[in-house]
């Protein structure tokens, strides 16, 4: 039986959690207590190597990782065979944050709860590990000694300490992984783990399977094959930290004598991020090549390394600056150490003296110390205007700038005050116009800014992703991540240094783009694909295979948000479209009236449409507007004069049938006018206003609302009975099964095409008149009106056209008389 609670201890200076994993599937297991800032989980891992076999057999060797980092808890799964979940969303391809009382799950079948507690006590265990080295084994080949005194340390063939041999190495390089392997702490020893890289890191000679490993002095080192070999030094003596870092540390100076050079040293003195070692690229940007002979004889000594030329000077704070904006690559950010053994070196102790015995860096340095942040930023501000170069008044303004402004800024920002955050910036960048060192740490703070502005305008991470809205904004924001991750994580570490508060800004900033990182992998690819198939339809003609698209779209990914719109557009576009192939001129103007897409395709293509064949020209549509502004001012001879002059052409037909329904509202009105005290009139006055278009009508509208509001419990009723007999209606026509494409083919007018169309017909013409009703009376009408009303009409339209879409196989008549048995809109309403 195993022990109740499984400890697993290593070097917690920046943990501050206690991190208890509580098993739920399996109590028997005992609780794993997490006291290290990096804990693995495999099969083969303690402690569930010590578990039966059946309970770890749906996990992986190399499954997931849990870690600390920047004041919060982070689990990422490694591309396990059968996954990671927590609070049951599966977190493959992405990274995910733990919070108190989630659960997680691995391989499906092992689950526990997470318990995270403020750290009561002071658990550090100060390790006398201070750095280690790694010493080329051959000297001819030209490769620098790299110190490593920050962990952990990712060893990649995108950083400067490998990339630089890339001219003359470059297929040595190229055996190198993106992200190769890692050395980090573990009980204040340290390790070296293989990350998965293509060609292997090799321990005394042996290929690392799965498991970290921990490095014994002298060591032999191997990534990627037989030319970055490397013989480990391990310096436990306590290390020295000078406030002005313009002396190196014991082991810095130890290695630089050992060199011999300091100028061919790489000096690591920034950690790396777990949040980077353990992302899983769905798409690397390049493949790695494999080296055939990894497991042979030493490949042939390649050309000498140039010597670098050395450049800046070491610093109190941000010695590492002028190397983090300069591409990207560790080494640059390196080069302020090694600039600084050399500095020390050559310029000895008597120039070091009088470098820190100048006013300006000597009264900032006072103004820091006192924590008077504002004046020394002002202060560093103004010297800056006149000694533009000074390196030292550059590091201490960026210090001083920082301290003086960002906890304000970080304030705003939580509180979503972005426009007061943005000041402050502004601010801050006003002081810093003369100070190049700032100026790119300010940049990265905009960038969060607007990170945090565009989140909390969405809703946050898990609220819809708009369509034809976020698509844009999500990509240049990654973009500007992607472009440079490493450069940007340290960047934010620096800040981090300056301001130790920034780290949970920092944290949820990282949690937010991974989180549009996963958006775009999944969410982005679909609507890219949604928005092919709408333009690919439209320019088909064939709108009417959108809708179980939309509906398709909806199910399977509901954060895409704009659905709604685009469905909405589809409808109009469909009703404007089979108005103008009906040719009916009245419901075609009356919605080009009203007409108003929101999507870009729906709108590009009704420009399209508009400037066609389809179309009336542009005096028809002049004509018409005119009669129909003449009828809604009561002037029905001006009306119908104009009208008589529109009945040649293609439009004759639809301008005959709108003239001779206008003559009959006016002959109703009449009649309705005398029979007004009679005891049919209330009878008379509902049908004659329910007839009525509540956007062409309106002259009869106003004629008769005075009659209609002295009415309204009638006229309402009047409404209720016309909405009972639409759903009365359209459930008889759906319960025989809608009118399908055998009948629509058919040669006649079938009983069966006949008895369907008219039930539609009546279901649309009763729901419209009540719908007309409930709105001249300004009634709040329940939502299931509008549904059945909507349902209604977009089948009609669908039935008209399928029908017009057969309009060169079917006989014109017959395809006339069975448009005119379909419920149409032709009245515009």
């Amino acid at each position: 039986m195993r022990d109740p609670e499984a400890t697993v201890g290593m070097q917690t200076a920046d943990l501050a959690f206690d991190i208890v994993l509580k098993p739920v599937s399996h109590p028997e297991t005992g609780d794993i207590r997490i006291d290290e800032s990096l804990f693995a989980i495999g099969r083969t891992e303690p402690p569930f190597s010590d578990y039966p076999p059946e309970i770890v057999a749906d996990l992986s060797r190399r499954h997931a990782r849990i870690f600390s980092e920047h004041g919060s808890v982070y689990i990422a799964d490694l591309d396990s065979k059968n996954g990671t979940a927590v609070n049951g969303i599966d977190v493959q391809q992405k990274i995910t944050r733990l919070q108190d009382g989630d659960e997680i799950c691995f391989g499906g079948r092992l689950t526990y709860r997470v318990r995270l507690g403020k750290r009561k006590e002071n658990t550090v265990r100060a390790s006398k590990l201070v750095g280690v080295v790694l010493n080329p084994e051959r000297e001819d080949l030209g490769l620098q000694p790299i110190v490593i005194t920050s962990f952990p340390f990712l060893i990649s063939k995108a950083d400067d300490a490998f990339a630089r041999y890339r001219d003359d190495f470059p297929h040595q390089v190229n055996y190198l992984s993106r992200r190769h392997a890692h050395i980090f702490l573990k009980g204040g020893q340290a390790f070296v783990e293989d990350l998965g890289s293509t060609n292997g890191t090799f321990v005394a000679g042996r290929r690392l399977d799965e498991h970290a490993v921990p490095l014994g002095d002298g060591d032999s080192l191997a990534f990627g094959g037989h030319h970055f070999v490397y013989r480990v030094s391990l310096h436990k003596e306590e290390r020295e930290v000078d406030p002005t870092v313009t002396k190196l540390s014991p082991l810095a100076q130890s290695v630089a004598r050992a060199a011999g050079n300091p100028d061919k040293t790489t000096f690591v003195a920034a950690p790396d991020s777990f949040l980077d070692i353990f992302c899983v690229d769905p798409a690397p940007a390049a493949d790695d090549e494999v080296n055939d002979d990894a497991a042979g004889p030493a490949h042939e000594a390649g050309r000498e390394a140039g010597r670098r030329k050395p450049r800046g000077r070491a610093a109190i704070f941000l010695s590492e600056l002028a190397g983090a904006f300069s591409g990207g690559a560790r080494g640059d950010r390196k080069r302020p150490l090694k600039m600084g053994a050399a500095a020390a070196v050559v310029l000895g102790g008597a120039g070091l003296a009088l470098y820190l015995n100048q006013a300006p860096e000597r009264e900032l340095r006072d103004l820091l110390a006192s924590g008077d942040y504002a004046k020394a930023a002002s202060i560093a501000s103004s010297r800056l205007e006149q000694d533009a170069s000074n390196a030292e008044l550059k590091t201490l303004g960026t210090e001083a700038l920082l301290k003086a402004h960002l906890p304000d800024w970080m304030a705003r920002l939580k509180a979503r005050d972005f426009d007061g955050a943005g000041a402050i910036l502004g601010r801050m960048k006003e002081s810093a116009r003369h100070n190049d060192e700032a100026q790119p740490l300010l940049a990265e703070l905009e960038w969060m800014g607007n990170l945090a502005r565009f989140m909390a305008a969405r809703g946050g991470a898990e609220a819809p992703i708009r369509i034809y809205g976020d698509e844009e904004r999500i990509r240049a924001l990654l973009k500007h991540w992607e472009d440079g991750t490493q450069r940007h994580q340290r960047a934010f570490a620096l800040i981090a240094q300056a301001v130790p508060a920034f780290e949970a800004a920092y944290a949820d900033a990282l949690s937010q783009v991974r989180r549009l990182q996963s958006d775009e992998a999944v969410y982005l690819a679909a609507i890219e694909r949604l928005k092919i198939t709408v333009n690919d339809e439209l320019k088909r003609d064939r709108p009417e295979a959108l809708e179980p698209v939309f509906k398709e779209y909806a199910e399977k990914y509901p954060r895409i948000g704009g659905l709604d719109a685009l469905r909405q557009d589809l409808r109009l576009y469909m009703e404007i479209d089979n108005d103008a192939r009906a040719r009916n001129l009245g419901g075609l103007m009356a919605k080009l009236e009203k007409a108003k897409f929101q999507t870009p395709p729906f709108q590009e293509r009704f420009r399209t449409l508009s400037t066609g064949s389809l179309f009336p020209p542009p005096d028809i549509v002049r004509q018409y507007q005119a009669a129909n502004k003449a009828w809604r001012e009561g002037d029905a001879a001006q009306s119908f004069a104009l009208l008589e002059k529109l009945q040649t052409g293609p439009w004759e037909k639809s301008v005959a049938a709108q003239l001779q329904r206008r003559r009959a509202l006016v002959e109703q009105f009449a009649a309705l006018q005398k029979a007004q005290g009679g005891k049919d009139y209330d009878e008379r006055l509902l049908a004659f206003y329910g007839s009525l278009d509540p956007d062409d009508d309106i002259h009869y509208i106003r004629a008769t609302e005075a009659d209609i509001g002295r009415n309204r419990d009638k006229a309402m009723a009047r409404a209720q009975d016309l909405m009972a007999r639409a759903l009365a209606r359209w459930r008889q026509y759906r319960d025989n099964g809608a009118i399908e494409g055998a009948q629509r083919l058919e040669g006649a007018v079938s009983s069966q095409f006949r008895s369907q169309a008219r039930l539609l017909t009546e279901a649309q013409q009763s729901a419209q008149q009540g719908m007309l009703i409930a709105r001249q009376l300004k009634a709040d009408t329940p939502a299931e009106w509008n549904t059945l009303r909507s349902e209604i009409d977009a089948e009609a339209a669908q039935q008209r056209k399928d029908l017009q879409d057969l309009r060169t196989v079917l006989d014109p008549n017959l395809l006339k008389e069975k448009l005119a048995l379909i419920g149409g809109r032709g009245n515009g309403f």
